[in-house]
């Protein structure tokens, strides 16, 4: 380069007006109007006018840029001519009249649009994705998410929490999925895991006395993905000794309103309504409910097992549950509306979907003849239910049920418009169960994970009624997703053996995963708990995007793979062999 650089692109105004200045970035448009050349010249801070007239010693140059070309410009900043401003950029008030140019780089034309409308497949975004990022919403994701890091570390650091890193390669230790190993080459034969998360080592921390710690950490789970996850994904770690949940509680609100405040000039009202994990998965079906609108799920087994409709006759006596959601103004849906919300159901594995139209304080439609005038009537009152109403019902298995109505409350607010994209719902879902059964390990298992502590009271039932210990555990939900999740931890040797014996995790087992855990629980280990957010996901809610993939700078696939650089890729025999490993075939068999 020729010059230094002496303003950015998105800084000039009606202040700057008949200064020097010199200006480098990217071509974003050039556009030729009766002989005059203009130039939008773009970097990550804005998009200033650059413009280039027939008798400047520039102009024959000037004809030459192609978009993406970068640039350097020296002119002098001029106000726009008379009712050429544009009040929808911040340098809208002026432009740069070039005197000198510099083509710092040619490019090739981008598989796809850099400013505009962008077409462009995921796949391609991803495989180019160094333009992908040039893009200005790409560019305010990312801005977002810094500015969200640099909140949450002032704010920790002013209520006194240490940021301490904590290792990236540790012990292999059961958190609920599966590990990425990394081979050791010193330790033939034995490896490393990468970390699911810090839980471990933020409870020695407790133990080693720092009282207040938090991370912005890279965890890595091997699970299946979707939208909102990604094999490497990063959380933002909080632990806290000689605490209560309440304690949680206000540090975490009082960061909220500030992230909220900062980045979308909200202002939320605190405490945060909590919700317990029964009457969550009762009246909404998940525990991570979206409040910003009602359609709450409604029971009406005792109503239905002596109507004279014989599915819910039946599905009631064999022990299945029959509920739904009243959709309010649907009673006018068409028939093939009607089928497509049942095929819908069925796709999520619900045996069908029963729809049931509300009349002038009556049901109406076929199934409706099956109830009386005081089960109608019952049926109503239940749902709230006005005239010109639907009633979707299904009768299935509890948890199935539940998870398809969960999902189905959810269609039906898009469809009738019931969301307010404009609107911030945070819940507490408190209360949850310590453990849950797992049919396909036909034993129970850890709800949250195996440091969560149980309610005082309910110890001792820990190895003789697991079903029924309650768990210190609580999670955030903001607009239908978790972004937060923690819990007291156990604090004692001996409820931690407990716990390990209730997962038929063997003496033997827990003394070669967390041995040193267990150990370290002996010297004194204060009360102590935390919460951990999921950052990027937040991020993703926070910049209004639909994927954490839009928020993260170098994503993985849903197939965990970079189309960029080619990850994972096959290593050379000699790497496999300096680690002591061989490729063999798997096993059709």
């Amino acid at each position: 380069m020729k010059w230094k650089r002496t303003h950015t692109c998105g800084e000039l105004s009606a202040n700057n007006i008949d200064e020097n200045v010199v200006l480098m970035g990217w071509v974003a448009s050039r556009r030729d109007h009766g002989g005059i050349i203009f130039i939008d010249l773009r970097d990550r801070w804005g998009l200033t006018q650059i413009n280039i007239r027939p008798e400047s010693s520039v102009y024959e140059e000037a004809k030459k840029l192609r978009n993406e070309w970068v640039v350097a410009f020296k002119g002098i900043v001029e106000s726009r001519p008379d009712g050429m401003t544009n009040a929808n950029l911040a340098t809208g008030e002026i432009e740069v009249m070039a005197t000198e140019l510099e083509v710092l780089n040619a490019a090739l034309t981008p598989p796809f649009n850099i400013v505009g409308d962008n077409v462009a497949s995921e796949d391609l975004r991803l495989k180019y994705r160094y333009l992908d990022l040039r893009r200005q919403e790409m560019q305010q994701n990312l801005v977002m998410r810094h500015k969200v890091a640099q909140l949450a570390r002032n704010y920790f650091s002013e209520n006194d929490f240490l940021e301490i890193e904590t290792p990236c390669l540790m012990k292999s230790t059961p958190e609920g999925a599966r590990d990425f190993l990394v081979p050791s080459r010193l330790s033939r034969g034995k490896f490393y895991a990468l970390p699911q998360s810090p839980q471990t080592y933020k409870q020695l921390l407790m133990i080693a006395g720092f009282d207040r710690y938090f991370q912005i950490v890279r965890c890595f789970r091997d699970e299946d993905l979707r939208a909102d996850r990604q094999p490497e994904f990063t959380q933002i770690d909080v632990e806290m000794s000689f605490i209560h949940e309440e304690d949680v509680f206000a540090i975490v609100e009082g960061l909220m309103e500030r992230i909220l405040r900062e980045t979308l000039d909200i202002e939320i009202p605190r405490p945060f309504s909590r919700l317990s994990y029964d009457e969550a998965m009762r009246t909404y079906g998940t525990d991570r409910p979206d409040r910003r609108f009602d359609l709450p799920l409604v029971d009406v087994s005792g109503i239905v097992k002596s109507s004279g409709y014989g599915i819910f006759v039946q599905a009631v006596a064999s022990g299945k549950t029959v509920a739904g959601i009243c959709a309010p103004g649907c009673a006018s849906y068409s028939r093939k509306q009607q089928d497509d919300l049942a095929a819908w159901a069925r796709q999520r594995g619900a045996a069908g979907l029963i729809i049931v139209k509300v009349g002038a304080g009556t049901l109406e439609g076929s199934v409706a003849k099956y109830f009386d005038e005081q089960q109608a009537a019952a049926m109503i009152a239940a749902f709230q239910a006005r005239e010109g109403d639907l009633l979707l019902l299904c009768a299935d298995e509890r948890d199935l049920m539940r998870q398809v109505l969960a999902e189905l409350r959810g269609e039906m607010a898009k469809r009738l418009g019931l969301i307010d994209d404009q609107k911030i719902s945070l819940t507490w879902i408190v209360d949850f169960p310590l453990f849950e059964w797992s049919q396909e390990r036909n034993r129970y298992v850890a709800l949250h994970h195996p440091f969560t502590s149980p309610v005082a009271e309910d110890v001792e039932k820990m190895t003789t009624d697991p079903g029924t210990v309650r768990a210190r555990a609580y999670d955030l939900v903001l607009n239908g997703l978790e972004i937060a999740g923690g819990s007291i931890r156990i604090s004692r040797q001996d409820v931690q053996q407990k716990m390990f014996q209730a997962l038929k995790i063997s003496p033997q087992e827990a003394e070669q995963k967390f041995g040193f855990l267990l150990e370290a629980l002996s010297y004194g280990a204060p009360p102590h708990g935390g919460i951990a957010f999921g950052f990027d996901r937040l991020i993703m809610i926070l910049a209004g995007c639909q994927s954490i993939r839009d928020v993260i700078a170098f994503p993985k696939t849903a197939s965990a793979t970079s189309l960029m650089d080619g990850a994972p890729s096959e290593v050379d025999a000699e790497q496999l062999i300096e680690l002591g490993l061989q490729m063999k075939e798997r096993s059709l068999l």
